[in-house]
């Protein structure tokens, strides 16, 4: 599933600990890991550059990037092939270019979380690609609950049985195959969705309706996981979806989250409500968000 992994990196704590994650998943499908640094020569300049900029201080540009490149050095020591690259451009840009020149699979970058996703490189360039990657994108927080240690135990597949967490159920399945993890099947009925501002109570037989496609959604997934000889737990529950699966990550041992994602133009609805993006977000743990091949090139 996985040949070609790639890692942004800016050097900072959040991007090494996405370089561990990107490498235990390089070295469990014997993936090329590609290091990446992007030089955004026109910010590094500032406004006075109006007259552009000479080769010798692009130059020096890039050799100050490449101790980001550097600092990877201990997180990828495992993985037996890895090429590095520094690029010049802007760097969401140049990450997408990238994954479309060599073929990438899976892209795993450091993100701060925080208001949005705030700043990575330079501007919220983890939100710019999890929205436009092709490919899935493995965001990274660093954080005691992020750290690989010994590998992914327990894997979270939210999934409301559509198309888009389909998708990310392959990905899952396929990463906790390889870690011999536990999946955690889960699902949300989102109540307030399903009541649409109405003043009254949501009628019994609609709750009904909709837990029976979420026991559904989740024991899809059970079979899936259960047919490659791999330990299922399934949970249903109602509430504010994000809110839920926050919860059950902080309540269960998780190691990493799968989840399926529009992408599109900003976050396009998973699981009634942009779920993926406050996971992405506020997530301890980290989230790998996954869109679905034939929505290639609409980003």
């Amino acid at each position: 599933m996985y040949d070609d992994i790639l890692i942004p990196t800016d050097g900072s704590e959040h991007a090494v600990r996405a370089a561990e994650h990107g490498a235990y998943i390089a070295d469990a499908f014997d993936a090329t890991l590609h290091l990446l640094t992007v030089v955004d020569v026109d910010a590094a300049a500032g406004p006075f550059s109006a007259g552009g900029v000479d080769e010798e201080y692009v130059e020096r540009l890039k050799s100050k990037a490449r101790t980001a490149i550097d600092a990877l050095d201990g997180a990828v020591s495992a993985v037996e092939t890895v090429q590095s690259s520094v690029v010049t451009g802007q760097p969401s840009t140049a990450i997408l270019d990238y994954v479309a020149d060599r073929d990438v699979d899976l892209v795993a970058m450091g993100t701060h979380g925080r208001r949005g996703l705030s700043r990575y490189l330079v501007g919220s360039v983890a939100e710019r690609v999890v929205r436009q990657s092709p490919v899935p994108v493995l965001t990274v927080r660093a954080s005691e609950r992020s750290a690989v240690e010994e590998g992914y135990d327990q894997i979270l597949v939210p999934t409301d049985g559509s198309d888009y967490a389909a998708a990310a159920v392959a990905h899952a399945l396929a990463i906790a195959e390889r870690a011999g993890a536990r999946v955690h099947a889960v699902s949300v009925v989102n109540l307030g969705d399903i009541a649409t501002g109405a003043d009254v109570g949501v009628p019994p037989e609609f709750v009904e309706q909709f837990e029976t496609l979420a026991e559904e959604a989740v024991v899809s997934v059970a079979t899936a996981a259960r047919e490659r000889g791999l330990d299922v737990e399934t949970s249903v529950s109602s509430g504010v979806p994000a809110r839920e699966l926050l919860d059950y990550v902080e309540e269960n041992p998780i190691d990493l989250v799968v989840m399926g994602t529009h992408g599109r133009t900003g976050w396009d609805r998973l699981l009634l409500g942009s779920t993926a993006e406050r996971l992405v977000r506020r997530s301890p743990t980290p989230v790998l968000t996954v869109r679905r091949s034939d929505e290639e090139g609409e980003a």
